[in-house]
């Protein structure tokens, strides 16, 4: 049996046993909607029909969904998009996907894949966890890319950050062996708790060989946010976690 409650944008997804007992589930975030601009909406009804996929408890099939086959690379909440937009058009031979919860930084990734005439681009604008749970294949995917995740950076917090013992295993049943799961954070903090879990995760390897990160790789964009905060001394963590089971 299961329910579902949810509280100021946020999803917990809880489950009992047939003897009542709680066993916890993931906590994600349900869909926000916010004001598009024209040009986000024009982009939405433009290209929706050829790079977004809706939500339907059925698993794909990367061949159909990109014409072709070729490495999959996901994107958990990407944001405005300008990053995967650029990744999708400096690496052609591999397939993207996108999934993001805000409508208008779908529109506004929609609009940016639609000015660099990509074709190698899809996005879902839908709650990650589902997605992953009714959508994704098992061993299908070669990267999982997550940047900048809320930080719940108060203590009391913590536990609504994205990256738990769930969430990993979760993301490791979907990558192939030898697949990436790439995180990025401008947290310590949250960089410390990533690698944290990661480490106990069972299946996984970190790809560091000089302490738990590695430096930006050349194929994840450096964003307007992230270079004003090297000016201004900020740092920024990059992890590498390999599927080994």
């Amino acid at each position: 049996m299961s329910e579902v409650s949810k509280k100021s944008g946020e999803v917990t997804l809880t489950e009992f046993t047939e003897d009542g007992k709680l066993v916890r589930k993931i906590r994600s975030f349900v869909r926000r909607e916010g004001r598009l601009t024209k040009g986000q909406e024009n982009a939405m009804e433009n290209n929706w029909p050829t790079m977004g996929i809706d939500f339907a408890k059925q698993m794909l099939d990367w061949k159909e969904v990109y014409n072709r086959e070729a490495p999959v690379v996901l994107e958990i909440g990407f944001g405005m998009g300008a990053s995967l937009v650029e990744m999708a058009k400096n690496a052609p031979e591999k397939n993207f996907i996108g999934i993001e919860v805000h409508s208008p930084g779908v529109g506004a990734c929609l609009m940016g894949a639609e000015e660099a005439g990509l074709t190698n681009l899809r996005v879902m604008c839908h709650d990650g966890v589902e997605v992953f749970e009714h959508m994704i294949p098992d061993g299908s995917l070669d990267t999982v890319q997550l940047f900048f995740p809320d930080p719940w950076h108060k203590a009391r917090h913590h536990k609504r950050r994205i990256v738990q013992p769930e969430f990993a295993e979760m993301l490791r049943k979907k990558l192939k062996i030898g697949g990436i799961f790439h995180m990025a954070t401008d947290w310590e903090n949250y960089a410390e708790h990533m690698v944290e879990v990661m480490d106990a995760a069972p299946g996984y390897r970190n790809t560091a060989t000089d302490g738990p990160y590695i430096d930006r790789p050349e194929d994840r964009p450096l964003t307007k946010f992230e270079a004003r905060g090297h000016r201004l001394g900020h740092g920024v963590w990059d992890m590498k976690y390999a599927r080994t089971e």
